[in-house]
Parts: structure tokens; C-alpha cells; sequence
């Protein structure tokens, strides 16, 4: 992928199906997903992103993890969402629609990927902790909301703050922080996530 100023083969030929406005379809995304919880959160742990159950049959997981909204809903997770749709549509506008389009996809297929490595891990790690079907299901089914599109979203953040590192944002509305600053403590959230 050529991410300088020119198109690259693979933009010259795919570019056509890129998504449009794709920052507006993951938010509609979160919203469907808070109507679920509010009408029955239960049904919500259906849609999460389990390899466990995905490897029993429940391949719809694959698609619908992404309605899985990253926070509960509150005054300030609106606000949270509000900001990423503004710095996504930023980046859509910037990078064109079909780059944003293999970064937020990409994104979205390594976390489907790591689900399973995670998966893998825990059977080679802790074997014994999964020697009944019902044990396995329900420990996986408790970690599957792990993988969720909170890390797609820091990960637009990232982005945004590599593109732009001098773009000022007001933390709190009140406090004037430089891009850069916000991504490097992000990414310190991360790398201690990562560890713990």
C-alpha cells in the first residue's frame, strides 16, 4: 500500500468499493447495539465476539461484535462518541475513503484474529480449566467482551494524532492539549493494558 500521494494498484482497483461515511455507519453501529442493551442485554452476549462459540456454529459473531458498544451509555460516552465520529470523519476526509476503509477493516480483521490466538493461548496455557464443554463456554463467553471496537477506536485516535500532532483539543472543554500529547498518553494506556 502506497500511502504517500499516489494511488496505489491495489486502490486503483478495489477503491471503487471502499465505503463511504464509514465513521457515521460504526457509530449507527453503537447505536443499534444500545438499543439492544436496553431492551435486552442479554441478547447483547450473543453478538459479542466469541472463538469459542464461533467454532460451535455461531458464526454470525464474526460480523455482529461490532454493534457491541465500547462503554455504557452516559452523557459523557456520547460525548466520547461524538469526538471519535469528528476525528474519523477527519481522517476519511483526509486519507480518502478507501484508505480509511483498509485501516478501520484491518483493524477490525486483527481483532478478530487475536480473539483466536487469545483462544489458542488459554487452551495451551490453562488447558485444564477447560476440560468440560460448559466450562469452556461460559469462561469464553465472560472474556468475549474483551474484543470489542474500543481498541478500533483508540486506534483512530492514534491515527489522527499521527496525522495531525498539532491539532489542539480541549480535554474536559476546558483544557488545551496538543494531539501528540494525547496519543503518547493513549499509547502509554495501551502499552499497560497490553502488560496487565
Amino acid at each position: 500500500f502506497d500511502f504517500g500521494g499516489n494511488m496505489s494498484t491495489f486502490e486503483k482497483k478495489f477503491g471503487k468499493y471502499a465505503v463511504s461515511n464509514l465513521s457515521v455507519i460504526l457509530i449507527m453501529c453503537y447505536a443499534v447495539g444500545y438499543i439492544i442493551e436496553l431492551i435486552n442485554s442479554d441478547f447483547l452476549l450473543m453478538l459479542t465476539l466469541d472463538p469459542y462459540a464461533i467454532l460451535h456454529g455461531q458464526v454470525w459473531r464474526l460480523v455482529t461484535w461490532i454493534v457491541v458498544p465500547p462503554a455504557s451509555l452516559d452523557f459523557f460516552t456520547i460525548i466520547m462518541l461524538y469526538f471519535y465520529y469528528s476525528v474519523g470523519r477527519t481522517l476519511e476526509h483526509t486519507w480518502g475513503d478507501y484508505r480509511y476503509n483498509v485501516y478501520l477493516f484491518s483493524g477490525m480483521l486483527f481483532t478478530i484474529i487475536a480473539s483466536f490466538v487469545c483462544m489458542g493461548l488459554c487452551y495451551l496455557m490453562y488447558g485444564e480449566v477447560f476440560a468440560s464443554p460448559e466450562q469452556a463456554e461460559a469462561i469464553f463467553l465472560a472474556g468475549s467482551t474483551i474484543f470489542s471496537t474500543y481498541y478500533i477506536n483508540m486506534s483512530i485516535l492514534l491515527a489522527f494524532a499521527s496525522t495531525f500532532p498539532n491539532s489542539m483539543v480541549l480535554l474536559m472543554f476546558i483544557i488545551p492539549v496538543k494531539m501528540k500529547w494525547l496519543g503518547i498518553i493513549y499509547g502509554v494506556l495501551l502499552g499497560v493494558q497490553f502488560i496487565t
